[in-house]
């Protein structure tokens, strides 16, 4: 039986005029994992590849850590913590944010929504002609996101499910303009190819796919591309293989049975949702179950 812990951000402090960036203290991480390690067993990326049939099937207490979205501080805050405790981690990073220069819509949105208002984010979407939300829209937005308030589920639905990409972007790049710099939040927001090779050289090192983008909303030909291309990028930039992915939102609707479909046609092995849940040999090898780290014991949300 395995259970897998997913983390982002890992910072000291999480203050903002709009706090809208949530994760955990290098403390907390710590404090997590030597709990999770008196639980049951943390295993490698490496052991999962190995024996993934074994794993599901053992009635042992197994864990995985996982961290997407390849950024800077996971590789400065978490990987000494974890080298400290003789734990891995697999780090699922994003190719456009390297090959493409670019820093994901994603982050953009975290970053303007921790300098501006829910509702003049609000405000401007739904100044968009023809743009309308329905209750039961509303509902499916609570429902996703259960750690925010309404007003910022619903945003955040808006924005990752409901708006074409083309709306996201055109949207989320003219306030993104008005704020930052690009090239200096990419330089300080992601990990350095330094990193990304050395994540490699111990098989600690994943795809999140290219763009960070639904797939299970876009077309074949997207998914497709979005699989391939990271897949690619990272395979040449280290010379490794690269076997797992995980995949950007993970809910059920932008990880369908299509997506691991096209993920196993690339030659991935392994492939992560976010659904809530621990893993048994019944589970797809290519939609497996993560818990949200504050989900699991240490987490602010375990019961």
């Amino acid at each position: 039986m395995l259970t897998v812990s997913n983390y982002h951000y890992i910072r000291n402090n999480f203050d903002a005029k709009y706090p809208s960036i949530f994760g955990v203290t290098p403390l907390k991480f710590k404090e997590q994992l030597l709990l999770l390690k008196n639980e049951g067993d943390i295993i490698k990326p490496k052991e999962l590849l190995k024996d993934i049939d074994g794993i599901l099937q053992s009635s042992e207490n197994k864990f995985l850590i996982t961290f997407d979205d390849g950024l800077k501080e996971q590789f400065d805050f978490a990987v000494p913590i974890l080298d400290e405790l003789d734990i891995q981690a697999i780090f699922f990073v994003n190719s456009m944010n390297h090959q493409e220069k670019k820093v994901s819509t994603v982050h953009k949105i975290h970053l303007l929504r921790s300098i501006i208002s829910t509702s003049e984010f609000l405000e401007k979407i739904y100044n968009i002609d023809g743009f309308s939300f329905s209750n039961s829209e509303k509902d499916k937005a609570e429902a996703t996101y259960i750690y925010d308030d309404k007003n910022s589920a619903v945003l955040k639905y808006i924005l990752n499910f409901k708006l074409t990409f083309n709306q996201q972007e055109k949207i989320v790049k003219e306030l993104f303009d008005i704020y930052f710099n690009e090239d200096e939040v990419l330089s300080s927001l992601y990990m350095s190819e330094y990193n990304i090779k050395e994540l490699a050289k111990i098989n600690c090192l994943g795809s999140h796919t290219h763009s960070h983008c639904p797939l299970g909303l876009q077309t074949s030909d997207v998914i497709k591309f979005e699989l391939e291309n990271s897949k690619t990028f990272l395979q040449k930039l280290t010379n490794s293989n690269i076997d797992m992915v995980s995949y950007p939102y993970g809910t059920a609707e932008t990880c369908t049975n299509e997506v691991a479909a096209f993920a196993k046609e690339e030659g991935y092995q392994i492939g992560f949702t976010t659904k809530r849940g621990k893993n048994t040999f019944a589970e797809n090898q290519l939609l497996l179950n993560r818990f949200d780290c504050n989900d699991l014991p240490g987490g602010k949300n375990y019961r």
